[in-house]
């Protein structure tokens, strides 16, 4: 029914393909052109060979009949077109007939042209049919996989637990084992006691066994273990117990040290006690040595175990001890002997005696730290302690000697001797060895530099500040004026001789000279030394103020005199004192010396001037102490110091103001509060704490400049007093004309100031500098032996003088008459350059 149905359907649907109003697959004008084109094209073309020919005919109509476009035809035709198909018996009398039979053919036409589908769509069924089968046995294979798949894991489950059990079983065993192992190698710390014990308990056992070092190293790292882990069952016990056997090694080998350490001192030990030879010495060292490697083998294992324990550090200790004891008893009796031998042999030569003695201190100590060094490997404070005891009986020897001293030059000796050849000499290039030696050193140096400051204190005292000058001291310019003739006589002599014999030498000339100004120099003066060595010979120094500021040079080589040191005796102590004490003491102590030194050679200086202006006259004695101040200032300039000190001192006075403001109020004496007037005198009259600066080298400029100035003015009164008085009397009147206006006094009219008594005191003035200026340039010239110094000195006195005419002539001028001006005949500038122009 449903294929009747279907095909029912599908007939009506082809009945309507064609139709003119509801066409369900209209074709275009051009699809039908095509379409009969074609029908006409298929209607000429030949029939095929196996069609009948007799029915050519009859199938082309049937077949145009067939491929007719349009269903309107009636049946009969359809019919007759459609029974040449085959259909000859079944006739077409409807349309439903032809459907069906149409149908029929269609259905054979599909099938004819499905046949090759259909073989392939049988094919693909069997495969189909195979593949089921395939699949059906995978589905099996699959199952049967999926059961052996769980039988495995389930296998597989109980194989990993047997494992894991076994694999727990053996971490277990290990786990056992490895404790068994560490409670078995704990209990060798333990064990241990025992087997120690035993083998210091035995008679044969000794520390130069090679086995003793092993022990000592086993036992020391069991009472590490213990002390480490005491939380062990009887670890203190145990603790106890090894330290016992700790103090048995260690006891052994302070017996050996001090066996051998005995052993070595009795072997060397001299018979004589006095006896210092050399072979003794030899002993102290040489032999006392041969038992060196033995103990310090023993040594060397405590000192590398001084961090373990304290029992280590004591052993090393006593062991020191015990050294030091021996080599102290070995040594001192022979080293006190040889310092007392030198002693006596240097007991007038101090020097030597501290040279030779230290010298025989720095071997004692170079040669006991070398021997030191072969018995032990570790530096310790008791070698230097034992050193200094040793060095101390050379100290207590020198230090009667050297408190006694009283010669700078000799304190000043011993000084360089400790402080360059001792100590920096010997000291600095082997510090590690000789440093008690240094510290005995620096004892001693400070011993002599103490002794040192005192007598300087003493020598300035007595010979700079309080320095009595002999006739011969203030023999000026005498000594001066004869050491110029002597070595102007030997010049002339020199001369001679060179003329007669041009083959001598200058040098033994001047050679001659300076022998001849020696002894004349000696002749004058005693105790003659030369100037310190190093100091310089040319200075400057300020002179004047103002404008009038100059600097003066000396080059003290150009005087015979200060070329062999003939100054005064206070200058050459001073320079000396100070020479000396530069090298010798600290720079803080030199300074407050040096001021001390300078002050007091300056007042000497300032008490021979006065002597030498009673004896002579003022000039020579500001002169020689100008020469002498440029002399000090010249010869202190090569020290590095400065010549200053500070001071401290008390101001007292607040102290007087408080004490007075105390008594203005005698009722604040008694007022319980704030204002009561002695606490205030408490707190108001306590006395303040000043420093101030003193610097000598600044006290010598400043005293130099003085002299200079008051030798100016004096040579300049010496030159023009008579000008300076007349002017000094002339300016009063004319400041008396000035101040009263209305009642004038002519100057002239005063009898001091006539034209002819200002003309004689012109004329005096003029013979004064022509008598006096000569004196004034042979006294500096003799004094000063410096023609640039004599210059700048000279040139504010030049100055003066003129300023004294120029003064004068303006006076002149302005209060006289040109007829007066005549008279007088007061000397123009000009003029007066050239009567001074023979200035040097």
């Amino acid at each position: 029914m449903a294929d009747q149905q279907k095909i029912k359907h599908l007939r009506e649907k082809i009945s309507t393909w064609d139709q003119r109003t509801t066409s369900m697959a209209p074709l275009s004008e051009r699809q039908k052109d095509s379409y009969m084109d074609l029908t006409s094209h298929a209607s000429n073309r030949p029939l095929p060979i196996e069609l009948p020919l007799e029915e050519a005919g009859s199938f082309s109509q049937q077949l145009s009949l067939v491929s007719t476009p349009s269903l309107s035809h009636s049946g009969d035709s359809l019919a007759e077109g459609f029974s040449s198909l085959g259909m000859k018996d079944d006739k077409i009398e409807n349309a439903q007939q032809f459907f069906d039979w149409f149908n029929k053919v269609e259905s054979q036409m599909e099938q004819e042209e499905e046949l090759c589908y259909r073989s392939y769509c049988d094919q693909l069924s069997q495969y189909k049919e195979q593949c089921d089968l395939v699949m059906e046995e995978v589905s099996t294979a699959l199952d049967q996989l999926k059961d052996l798949k769980q039988q495995y894991v389930l296998v597989a489950t109980k194989t990993n637990a047997l494992h894991e059990a076994c694999e727990q079983s053996m971490a277990d065993q290990t786990m056992l084992v490895n404790k068994a192992e560490a409670i078995s190698c704990k209990l060798d710390y333990f064990n241990e006691l025992e087997r120690i014990n035993q083998k210091l308990s035995s008679p044969t056992f000794a520390v130069t066994n090679d086995s003793f070092v092993p022990l000592l190293s086993k036992l020391d790292e069991c009472i590490a273990y213990i002390i480490g882990n005491p939380q062990y069952k009887e670890s203190e016990l145990f603790q106890a117990r090894f330290k016992q056997c700790l103090s048995k090694a260690l006891t052994l080998i302070k017996a050996a040290v001090f066996t051998i350490l005995n052993g070595a001192t009795q072997q060397v030990v001299p018979k004589d006690v006095t006896s210092t030879s050399e072979n003794a010495f030899t002993l102290f060292y040489g032999k006392f040595r041969s038992n060196a490697p033995k103990i310090k083998a023993l040594m060397e294992q405590v000192e590398q175990r001084l961090d373990k324990t304290s029992e280590y550090t004591t052993l090393l200790d006593d062991c020191l001890h015990c050294y030091f004891s021996k080599r102290y008893q070995l040594l001192m009796p022979s080293i006190q002997m040889a310092v007392s031998e030198l002693a006596t042999k240097h007991a007038r030569d101090h020097c030597s005696l501290v040279r030779s003695g230290c010298a025989f201190m720095v071997h004692v100590c170079e040669d006991e730290y070398q021997l030191f060094f072969h018995f032990f490997s570790k530096s310790s404070e008791k070698l230097d302690a034992m050193l200094e005891q040793l060095c101390m009986s050379l100290y207590d020897v020198l230090r009667p000697l050297i408190i006694h001293i009283n010669h700078l030059e000799t304190l000043a000796e011993l000084c360089s001797i400790l402080k360059t050849e001792m100590l920096q000499d010997h000291v600095q290039a082997n510090p590690n060895e000789l440093g008690a030696f240094a510290a005995v050193a620096n004892q001693m140096l400070e011993d002599v530099q103490e002794r040192l400051v005192y007598r300087s204190s003493v020598y300035i005292k007595s010979d700079i500040l309080n320095y009595n000058p002999a006739s011969g001291d203030l023999a000026y310019p005498e000594k001066l004026e004869m050491m110029e003739s002597i070595a102007e006589s030997l010049r002339e002599q020199r001369l001679n001789d060179s003329r007669r014999n041009s083959g001598d030498s200058i040098g033994s000339a001047t050679s001659h000279e300076v022998a001849a100004l020696n002894q004349s120099g000696s002749a004058l003066m005693s105790g003659q030394t030369t100037p310190p060595e190093g100091m310089r010979s040319t200075v400057m120094a300020p002179i004047g103020s103002g404008a009038g500021t100059a600097t003066i040079h000396v080059n003290a080589s150009l005087s015979p005199a200060d070329l062999h040191g003939m100054w005064y005796p206070t200058v050459r102590r001073t320079l000396v004192c100070l020479s000396k004490l530069y090298r010798c003491i600290d720079k803080s102590i030199f300074q407050g010396l040096s001021q001390e030194i300078l002050q007091s050679c300056i007042h000497s200086l300032n008490v021979a001037c006065q002597g030498i202006t009673k004896r002579k006259t003022q000039l020579n004695g500001q002169l020689f102490l100008i020469k002498h101040l440029l002399i000090l200032r010249e010869q202190i300039a090569p020290f590095q110091v400065e010549f200053s000190i500070k001071e401290t001192g008390l101001d007292f006075s607040t102290l007087k103001a408080a004490a007075y403001g105390m008594f203005q109020k005698p009722r604040g004496l008694f007022v319980l509060s704030s204002n009561n007037s002695f606490l205030e005198f408490l707190f108001e009259g306590a006395p303040q704490v000043t420093e101030h600066y003193v610097d000598s080298k600044k006290d010598v400029d400043h005293q130099l400049k003085c002299t200079c100035e008051v030798f100016i003015k004096h040579v300049t009164d010496l030159l023009a007093s008579e000008l300076i008085a007349f002017q000094k009397k002339a300016q009063v009147i004319v400041d008396l004309n000035e101040e009263e206006s209305g009642a004038s006094v002519s100057l002239r009219s005063q009898p001091f100031a006539s034209p002819e008594r200002v003309h004689e005191v012109v004329g005096a003035s003029y013979k004064q500098i022509k008598t006096q200026l000569p004196k004034v340039f042979q006294s500096m010239s003799l004094y000063l032996a410096n023609k640039d110094t004599e210059y700048i000195l000279f040139r504010p006195i030049k100055a003066g003088v003129q300023l004294a005419y120029q003064q004068v002539e303006e006076l002149v001028k302005n209060n006289y008459s040109e007829e007066d001006q005549q008279i007088i005949a007061c000397p123009s500038k000009e003029q007066v350059n050239l009567f001074l122009a023979a200035s040097p």
